[in-house]
């Protein structure tokens, strides 16, 4: 997997990181992939001014019926793709993802943008003076940021619903919601605003909006994309319609940045070598179909994730069913650490704010953190610990685990959290948030669709630090899984 000939350097060669296939005839601009685009800016067959005017004109479009994006960078985004316009016509872009287009989501700093209300009393509402390591890196690969996507307030509950921004809606059906934290960042792929996507997950918010809206996200291994500020479990995370593109936006996520005193020593390794080249035959894999804790499993998500497990069997590979390792006294011992963490924001905040934060959030975050003591708190650090502890010992003794990404399908886009209880918000996330803890990397890859034509989505789990392996996996699976039915059209 190592690979000493990349990172910056090897990448200001126009074809690093992308194969050379994609001759076929040219689909709409905004269904083209991150590679595809790389392709044809090489070849001239299209300019990025060209690609930019037509996802703005896309965005213009949903935007209405969707509310994907909080800020729209018209003019910067324009200025930014004829700059890399000037580089490829003279071959010397700055990556193979010079020109291409991609969205920020609101918590990750970009500089000159705010904070807006809502987002964590850590987070100041003035205009940010740099970007994040995230926001840095693409936009020292030369990506077109088109603007910033929306996010529930905190960023903790896992919805499309927002003080400030109201319902972000999927796509796929607008009565749903897009799950969450990343809410914007999922409906905004789905849509074709852009090939590349950035999101962050503590707890399952890059995964639960891609498994929603039928996507591909990596929740890389805690430290692998430098962040600030770092934080237990959180990851910054590419969100994408193909696992190429993914692997393309971590070459550049994954370079250092000294800000992280969490990020890990950094390697030169580029994902998306090696992509097609993992062997099933040889992988010992886990299924895990049931948690046993939260919310329990949809007739049809339990259908996906054993159809997708026959698949690898199919392929070669050996399929063991794994019991759970999550009990619901782990699970809530995690919710009320999430209360306690955002009862805390919520305190800091002045009067004049906490009166614009969602009633359900307010009530979620104080119903009894308000009255937590030190041994509260720490009973339930505990907890989370022992999940921890619990989840890399059921990994043990295998390669990668599959399974489920969320137990249901997509809720009604107009709550706050499947079945809008603010005393039990974080039922669904048992199949995402353990991983957050355990620092494993993992993945969320679209298998099939519901009767209702609503997408089923499939988690892939690896080993610490084996980043590169998931992406390999879920390669494999993009080509095992059935056929995929056409992107949400604009009606």
């Amino acid at each position: 997997m190592q690979d000493e000939d990349t990172g910056p350097r090897a990448a200001n060669h126009p074809r690093h990181g992308f194969p050379a296939r994609y001759s076929c005839p040219m689909p709409a601009l905004h269904e083209l992939t991150a590679a595809e685009l790389s392709a044809s800016f090489e070849g001239g067959e299209l300019s990025p001014v060209e690609v930019a005017r037509a996802l703005l004109e896309r965005i213009d479009a949903w935007e209405p019926r969707l509310n994907a994006l909080y800020l729209v960078h018209r003019e910067a985004a324009l200025k930014q793709a004829k700059d890399a316009e000037g580089r490829w016509r003279v071959q010397a872009p700055l990556s193979p993802l010079d020109g291409v287009p991609v969205t920020i989501k609101e918590n990750i700093y970009t500089q000159g943008d705010p904070a807006p209300i809502g987002t964590g009393a850590n987070l100041p509402a003035a205009p940010q003076p740099a970007d994040a390591p995230p926001a840095a890196r693409l936009r020292q690969a030369g990506c077109v940021i088109l603007g910033k996507t929306t996010m529930p307030d905190y960023g903790m509950l896992s919805s499309g619903l927002s003080s400030v921004h109201g319902v972000t809606r999927n796509p796929w059906d607008t009565t749903r919601n897009t799950s969450g934290s990343s809410s914007g960042a999922g409906a905004a792929c789905a849509a074709g605003y852009a090939p590349l996507h950035l999101g962050t997950d503590i707890g399952g918010s890059v995964r639960l909006p891609a498994t929603h809206c039928g996507i591909f996200a990596l929740k890389p291994s805690l430290g692998r994309v430098p962040v600030y500020p770092p934080y237990m479990g959180r990851v910054t995370g590419p969100m994408t319609r193909d696992v190429e593109s993914a692997a393309a936006m971590m070459n550049w996520l994954a370079l250092p940045d000294p800000r992280d005193f969490m990020s890990l020593p950094y390697r030169a390794v580029d994902f998306t070598a090696g992509l097609d080249e993992l062997d099933p035959k040889k992988l010992r894999i886990g299924f895990l179909p049931d948690m046993r804790a939260g919310l329990p499993v949809d007739a049809q998500v339990a259908a996906a994730a054993r159809a997708a497990a026959d698949a690898l069997a199919a392929a070669g590979a050996r399929i063991e069913e794994m019991k759970s390792f999550l009990t619901p006294a782990m699970l809530d011992g995690m919710g009320r650490f999430f209360e306690a963490r955002s009862n805390n924001d919520y305190l800091q905040l002045p009067p004049e704010r906490q009166k614009k934060i969602l009633p359900f959030v307010v009530e979620w975050c104080t119903w009894r953190a308000s009255k937590f003591t030190g041994r509260d708190v720490m009973q339930a650090y505990a907890q989370v610990m022992a999940m921890r502890e619990a989840a890399i010992a059921a990994c043990e003794p295998y390669d990668y685990v599959l399974s489920p990404v969320s137990p249901i399908l997509p809720y009604e886009a107009e709550l706050p959290c499947p079945g809008n209880d603010p005393h039990d918000a974080l039922p669904h996330i048992a199949f995402t948030v353990p991983w957050n803890m355990s620092e494993q990397p993992a993945a969320s890859v679209n298998w099939t669709f519901s009767r209702e034509g609503w997408p089923i989505g499939v988690q892939l789990v690896g080993k610490r630090f084996d980043d590169a392996g998931v992406l390999r996996l879920a390669r494999a699976i993009e080509d095992l899984r059935p056929a995929q039915k056409p992107w949400p059209a604009l009606k």
